[in-house]
């Protein structure tokens, strides 16, 4: 006898995988493999997209599966492009101040992140998406080599900012 395997089993499947492309993206960079890391970022770009997708057309949605991305999330697009920037860019050039600088990108997010759980079923974001800076965040520093430092404090300053701020941008249609 064949079971029914719940259908909220696949969206999770995503969002852990999510989550487990945002923790080997820490690893490779702590092995200074920088586009290693940046590559686990965005395969967790993908998967993220992905988990609500399938939730939706599964009719899965789930007040768990919601939190577990938003814990993904936080860890995959606010912790690790913080952390890595710091290993990449900061640690020798701006080691006090890059501390903060990528704290502050990752509280951000995590507030961003909070705030998006709390509200209702909207048809915008307030906030530019945690999944937006940490990608783009990760596309940067695949030009470590060419672009001058002083750009990763400013990006992560702005970004930080848009996060928490008011701005609406619509979401993409289902």
């Amino acid at each position: 006898m064949v079971k029914k395997i719940d259908s909220r089993i696949l969206p999770g499947f995503f969002t852990v995988a999510n989550l487990l492309f945002g923790f080997l993206s820490l690893i490779y960079a702590l092995k200074g493999e920088i586009r290693s890391a940046v590559a686990m970022i965005m395969l967790s770009v993908l998967m993220d997209s992905l988990d609500g997708k399938v939730a939706r057309k599964l009719k899965a949605d789930s007040d768990f599966g919601k939190e577990l991305d938003s814990l993904s999330d936080l860890i995959s697009f606010g912790l690790a492009p913080a952390i890595i920037v710091y290993i990449f860019v900061y640690k020798s050039l701006w080691p006090f101040w890059g501390i903060w600088v990528s704290a502050l990108f990752t509280i951000c997010g995590a507030i961003r992140l909070a705030r998006f759980n709390t509200l209702g079923n909207i048809d915008y974001f307030i906030g530019v998406p945690i999944t937006f800076s940490g990608g783009f965040v990760a596309l940067l520093l695949l030009f470590t080599d060419k672009l001058i430092w002083v750009v990763y404090p400013v990006v992560l300053v702005i970004l930080s900012i848009v996060m928490i701020s008011l701005l609406q941008v619509l979401k993409p249609r289902k």
